[in-house]
């Protein structure tokens, strides 16, 4: 005798077809009609508080001192916060920052002191009013020059740093993350291939800057539990880390609760924590009362993820047939003063750096650089398009320079089932050569 479950209901030939098909969205309707209530819409009634941030002039300095005696005596403020609240570190991989700044700041916006207050004005006056003396050191502002030996360190404290086992930061550098891989002998394989191309190619940062601005509100009620209604991509990570964060509080996961309503534009941007965890942390401060903290579209530019930029430096040997025999690409990263969620593209990006290509001999290192920028992340691609751009480039050159055919060259060097990765895994099916025809027909 069979007994089925309701949740093992046999799908239809026509049901399973789903890759390739069109599909409704449920929120289609309520966004195109304007009846999506995002973050900032929402009515928190006549207790809603709200929260300005007094952020870092300088992208490298050392905090002398705060003053904040004239902003909690102005109108309308009822808390004035500094690191001296939360000294606890916090990170997705890399526990390598503090909620508000501790002694240092290390990019310009950095958060050093919150205001609270009973309106968005209030609050935005009482920050200017908050003094902070500083002594102004100089930045790190390339991720190359941030490699050197006798370069200035951005965190001395590196080495000490919590961290995932499957990142490599290099005690007493800037390197916050190495991803290395090697395999072959590119030693040899450069010395016999027939012709040898070698170039840098740069990639800049970028802002997401999504139509909806980050913008989040908070509240920890009188059962001690916090809730946090944000934009956000992944709405899980953040409870995570705002449990882990305020842990030294009491907080647990059972504690904490983050609900996103809709997202109006993420594209990575809204991925990880960024300043959601600024209004969660200064909510615990007024309990009952829920926080709104939101971003100018200035703070979008400079106080957000962004694309984190590049510098990859590219060598590629191939035989007078067009195989390849040999790729030597190494990646600067300019993963900005906190490693973030933006570890984690340099980790991906690296594993991935000879593209889809059939290597037998590779040398790839995917270095994430400690400079004094905002903080990167995933941005569109999550590391695999900047890559790919330097690629691409070199391989279109490569061809032109054998005086092959761009399209034949692509096809001899796929990576296809069964063939080894670069990392030692084997590829999946993957309809790559497939792609490529279907390509090279419509662009004739």
């Amino acid at each position: 005798m069979t007994t089925t479950f309701p949740f093992e209901a046999e799908s239809t030939e026509d049901e399973l077809k789903t890759v390739g098909t069109g599909a409704v969205r449920i929120d289609g309707l309520d966004k195109i009609s304007g009846a999506a209530e995002f973050v900032d819409d929402m009515d928190f009634g006549p207790g809603l508080l709200h929260a300005a941030i007094v952020e870092s002039p300088h992208a490298y300095a050392m905090i002398l001192s705060i003053d904040t005696s004239a902003a909690e005596e102005a109108k309308g403020v009822v808390r004035v916060v500094t690191g001296a609240d939360f000294p606890y570190k916090f990170g997705m991989y890399m526990e390598d920052r503090y909620i508000f700044a501790q002694d240092h700041v290390r990019f310009v916006g950095e958060q050093v002191a919150g205001i609270i207050a009973r309106s968005h004005r209030e609050a935005v006056q009482a920050a200017k009013l908050v003094k902070v003396e500083y002594e102004v050191l100089k930045p790190l502002l390339d991720p190359k020059e941030a490699f050197a030996e006798d370069a200035e360190l951005v965190h001395p404290d590196l080495g000490d740093y919590t961290h995932v086992p499957w990142f490599f930061p290099q005690a007493n550098t800037n390197i916050a993350h190495w991803r290395k891989i090697r395999k072959g002998d590119t030693e040899k394989a450069f010395a016999e291939a027939d012709y040898v191309l070698e170039d840098t190619y740069t990639v800049p940062r970028y802002a997401h800057c999504a139509i909806e601005p980050h913008v989040t509100v908070s509240k920890l009620d009188q059962s001690d539990r916090l809730t946090v209604w944000t934009a956000s991509q992944s709405p899980h990570t953040q409870r995570h880390l705002f449990a882990e964060a305020l842990a030294p509080l009491g907080f647990t996961h059972k504690d904490v609760r983050v609900i996103t309503p809709y997202v109006g534009g993420g594209f990575g941007g809204k991925a990880g924590v960024s300043m959601e965890i600024l209004g969660a942390a200064m909510a615990t401060l007024v309990k009952g009362r829920p926080v709104k903290l939101r971003w100018t579209r200035e703070q979008e530019f400079y106080n957000t993820y962004q694309r984190q930029g590049v510098i990859a430096e590219l060598k590629v040997g191939v035989l007078n047939d067009g195989t390849i025999t040999a790729v030597q690409h190494r990646l600067y990263w300019d993963a900005g003063a906190y490693v973030e969620y933006g570890a984690n593209v340099v980790n991906a990006a690296g594993l991935s750096a000879t593209g889809p290509y059939r290597v037998p001999n590779i040398t790839n290192d995917s270095l994430c650089m400690y400079t004094n920028l905002p903080p990167g992340g995933p941005y569109r691609g999550f590391g695999y398009s900047e890559v790919h751009f330097g690629l691409e480039s070199h391989m279109d050159r490569i061809a032109e320079a054998i005086g092959m055919d761009p399209v034949d060259f692509r096809r001899k060097n796929a990576i296809v089932e069964g063939d080894e990765l670069s990392y030692g895994a084997h590829m999946n099916p993957s309809g790559l050569i497939e792609a490529i025809d279907k390509t090279a027909a419509a662009i004739d």
